[in-house]
């Protein structure tokens, strides 16, 4: 079976030798996919309890470990053999020897090559070099590895390959792992401070009947039994808001999104956001809860608000978050006076000769977005809470009572990048009524990320929702913040890919 692999695969050389090796194991009665090895120690467990001692303490120390885990290394100088294996937890090295192991156990040990997962049993030693090794009394082979990993000294260079390839990415780059770990933890951090907080935590459809809560173009499918179109949700938002009429004050949803978009080093189709709503609360308490969030999360991850992002450090101390309007960011950041921004005709050309589109029937305060985009975002490295923005491109936000043409909202922009967005929740079923219908004008009018009318929301709100704010983070970009990651492939397990030629 092996050998026909061989031919239908096409293998080189090296994967041949490793399939020659295997049938020698076959041949001998050594099965290459066993499930009979119990593993009883983590690596990092017996490094931290024994790895301090030294001398006749650690020749004192009788125990016999049982680790499993994968070769990284291999040595083998004719009866004995040096290797690593590496587990979830971290690696160590180990010692076979022929003097203390029988010969049908040696002989697997001579067949094994780097990227075999192996059981392993013996006490602890240091080589003349001072390192922490087992002495394998026992080397059992758990998984037999067909293809050789990447040359160690350069593992996966091709950005591309350890996207596709993310299982051999994670084995042979330390900081890939590192970056899921903590990426683990930003989630379970995260839920713990809204938890504690008060927040309860919920789930909403992933496929809906209409797609709403955001300005995105959405995927669609089908329900057969149903003959039903639905759309995979560009956003929870709706329902979560459904759920404060229904009583609930403070809920969040880590969730998955999907938005039919491009792909670059800050987008990917499938992306990971937490909403949270908050019954009479307003964006301005959002503004001092998200400060602290984010603090907390620094300090959890990284041990200090001060983080480093390629090159920049980025200070996440509460207080020392700048909170600038939407407006006097086009002059202060973006460098354009309120008479260039509010000349319709000057904007559209200046857009124009940025190689942006402006549409001649676009308004201006759709205008004022771009050139916003265009001037300002980028500039936005520490943290800046920009508020106020225009309610023509805020359709879900509430109105300032001051000036209703512009709505009580923030986007939250690090390191020249949106990391949040938030508001005052409009809860005026006629406004909002109002709002969807100039939505469904300009979809009508050929834009496809525009709001589509949702009677059953507008029937929710009808019955009354409460005063609240909203809002979301996503947590692919703020994983990229916390682990200094420059593209969002590198925080996604699987980012989206063509498919291979």
């Amino acid at each position: 079976m092996l050998e026909s692999f061989a031919v239908r695969e096409g293998l080189n050389e090296v994967v041949k030798n490793r399939v020659v090796k295997s049938c020698d194991l076959l041949d001998a009665g050594v099965p290459l996919f066993p499930n009979d090895f119990r593993k009883e120690h983590d690596v990092a467990w017996v490094l931290e309890k024994f790895g301090a001692l030294e001398g006749e303490d650690l020749d004192r120390q009788e125990d016999v470990f049982a680790i499993a885990g994968r070769i990284v290394s291999l040595r083998s100088f004719g009866k004995v053999a040096f290797f690593h294996i590496m587990d979830q937890s971290g690696r160590i090295q180990c010692y076979a020897s022929r003097e203390h192991m029988d010969e049908a156990n040696y002989m697997v040990v001579k067949k094994l090559d780097v990227g075999d997962i192996v059981g392993v049993s013996g006490h602890l030693f240091r080589t003349k070099t001072g390192e922490l090794t087992i002495a394998c009394r026992k080397v059992k082979l758990i998984t037999r590895s067909m293809r050789p990993l990447p040359e160690k000294y350069h593992g996966l260079t091709d950005m591309e390959t350890r996207y596709r390839q993310r299982y051999v990415d994670l084995i042979v780059t330390p900081r890939a792992r590192e970056i899921f770990f903590k990426r683990s933890l930003i989630v379970r951090e995260f839920r713990r401070f809204m938890e504690d907080h008060g927040f309860m935590e919920v789930e909403t459809p992933m496929m809906q009947p209409l797609a709403g809560g955001a300005a995105a173009k959405p995927f669609k499918t089908h329900h057969n039994a149903l003959d039903l179109p639905l759309f995979l949700r560009i956003a929870p938002e709706l329902y979560l808001k459904r759920l404060l009429v229904g009583g609930f004050e403070k809920v969040f949803e880590l969730n998955r999104n999907f938005r039919n978009e491009g792909i670059d080093t800050r987008h990917n189709p499938e992306f990971t956001m937490c909403e949270f709503y908050w019954a009479y609360a307003t964006f301005e308490h959002l503004m001092d809860f998200t400060e602290q969030l984010f603090a907390h999360l620094a300090m959890a991850v990284c041990g200090t608000t001060v983080v480093p992002y390629q090159g920049e450090m980025i200070d996440l101390t509460p207080g020392k978050w700048t909170r600038l309007s939407f407006y006097d960011s086009l002059t202060q950041v973006g460098g354009h006076s309120p008479e260039f921004y509010n000349d319709y005709g000057r904007v559209k050309a200046y857009i124009r000769s940025r190689g942006e589109k402006a549409a001649d029937s676009e308004s201006l305060q759709k205008l004022h977005a771009k050139l916003f985009d265009l001037d300002v975002e980028g500039k936005l490295i520490q943290p800046h809470f920009i508020y106020h923005y225009p309610t023509e491109i805020s359709p879900l936000s509430r109105r300032n009572d001051a000036h209703p043409e512009l709505t009580d909202r923030f986007e939250l922009f690090i390191t020249g990048r949106e990391l949040s967005n938030a508001f005052s929740e409009l809860n005026d079923p006629v406004d909002q009524r109002l709002r969807f219908e100039d939505q469904v004008r300009e979809r009508e009018a050929g834009d496809d990320e525009a709001h589509s009318m949702d009677q059953d929301y507008l029937r929710a709100l009808e019955y009354g929702m409460p005063p609240a704010a909203g809002q979301g983070v996503g947590i692919d970009r703020l994983v990229m913040l916390l682990t200094d990651s420059a593209s969002i492939r590198e925080v996604i397990l699987f980012p989206l890919l063509r498919p291979e030629v």
